[in-house]
């Protein structure tokens, strides 16, 4: 789970810690390709999550549509012959991440459509995080399905392609949240709950790794790669995951 590529802001900015530099992404990247690793979108990755294959696999999910993940990581993933998701909020297309301005963090250019499109033309997946990127287990059960089912709509006229991607913003869902979404046609869809993915996971309530700033290359690998964080996650499914605010 990625947000930014790019050059972080200044020591104390909030939430800097969720921009990578993009060396780091390469490094990341090219430790994956050299351990015989590939990555995959959500699409790519389902008949794997499914039990239909099996290989050594990574997704790789990008949250909220930054335009540095066109500019940053789109080269740094056609260089190692990888593939992603990314999330995108509909009504925010050119916009910014406005739903984090009360938490202080600086506002930073989304994709617009053209980006989006280019995103897509260079064979990445095109996911929804919803209309507005609300939190969903706060609002009315009626507009979070308007959110749900109407951004997957919104965005395959856009993209011009199937839109089976979701995930939820801040990570916050519920089981009929997750009915919802798999009602509205979704494949799957991932939260902020932290572990590598199992196939008795529920295809619509998928944990992932987050990368971090500070994510230095050798915990990047431990967490990718080892049963140790599975080994943490299933400790961590003994009590409510409680995903941060502001966070994805």
């Amino acid at each position: 789970m990625y947000h930014q590529i790019g050059e972080p802001g200044p020591r104390g900015t909030p939430y800097r810690g969720l921009t990578v530099h993009p060396r780091d992404f390469r490094r990341q990247m090219l430790w994956l390709r050299r351990l015989g690793y590939r990555g995959l979108s959500m699409a790519r990755l389902g008949p794997y999550l499914r039990g239909e294959k099996q290989g050594k696999v990574v997704g790789i999910t990008f949250d909220d549509g930054y335009a540095n993940v066109l500019e940053n990581a789109v080269p740094v993933l056609e260089e190692c012959g990888f593939l992603a998701t990314n999330y995108f909020v509909v009504r925010q297309l050119g916009g910014s991440n406005v739903w984090d301005a009360d938490e202080g963090v600086p506002p930073s250019p989304l994709m617009d459509v053209a980006g989006l499109r280019a995103w897509a033309a260079a064979g990445h997946e095109v996911g929804s995080h919803t209309l507005n990127h609300p939190d969903l287990s706060r609002i009315s059960p009626e507009l979070a399905v308007n959110e749900i089912r109407d951004s997957r709509e919104a965005l395959e006229q856009i993209a011009g392609a199937p839109v089976r991607a979701f995930c939820y913003p801040y990570g916050h869902f519920t089981a009929a949240l997750a009915d919802v979404t798999r009602e509205a046609g979704y494949d799957s869809a991932t939260t902020t709950a932290r572990g590598l993915a199992r196939l008795d996971d529920d295809p619509y309530a998928l944990p992932r790794v987050a990368v971090m700033r500070s994510t230095h290359l050798l915990r990047f690998l431990q967490k990718c790669l080892t049963r140790l964080e599975d080994g943490k996650r299933r400790r961590d499914e003994r009590r409510p995951i409680v995903a941060p605010p502001g966070v994805a």
